[in-house]
């Protein structure tokens, strides 16, 4: 048997006119993420974390920010591209676990609906995916309201 972790890291611009997507999950909040795509954060250092256990790159080298195809793309649909990649390979995904760094929204209430999210779009179970919410204590750009980020990782298994 062999074992690969990987680690992803994303963070995005909280700015107005935009819709709030975390782990494909719509967010009531003013301000949304900015980014090329949907700017999902949670979803994007997921698939930094799969893409480099395997050391397939990173995001931006599959999906382009200067491509026009992924201009608003939905970052679960993404995913599963990802996933086709993983499992091209011959791996499979042990567990993911993931900690959004956001002073708000509160995201509690919204954790276990991203777990079901992302674990459907992979074809795991929700009890394989992660999801952890933290505040930053009002420090850097996450603390005052500036941005959200997300730290990931992915354990993957041949079997």
């Amino acid at each position: 048997m062999q074992l690969r972790i990987g680690n992803g890291y994303d963070i995005h611009r909280l700015v107005s006119g935009r819709p709030l997507i975390l782990g494909g999950i719509r967010l009531e909040h003013p301000l949304g993420l900015d980014g090329h795509s949907d700017a999902d954060v949670l979803v994007h250092a997921l698939m930094d974390a799969l893409l480099g256990a395997l050391s397939l790159g990173d995001i931006g080298q599959h999906f382009p920010p200067d491509d026009p195809q992924w201009k608003g793309a939905d970052s679960l649909v993404l995913l599963e591209h990802v996933m086709a990649l993983v499992r091209e390979r011959g791996w499979i995904v042990v567990n993911v676990d993931t900690v959004v760094i956001a002073e708000r929204p509160k995201l509690k209430p919204h954790i276990a609906a991203m777990r079901r999210s992302i674990a459907s779009r992979m074809g795991l179970d929700p009890d394989q995916v992660g999801v952890k919410a933290t505040t930053n204590e009002q420090l850097g750009p996450e603390g005052r309201e500036e941005g959200i980020s997300c730290h990931a990782v992915a354990l993957l298994q041949r079997p």
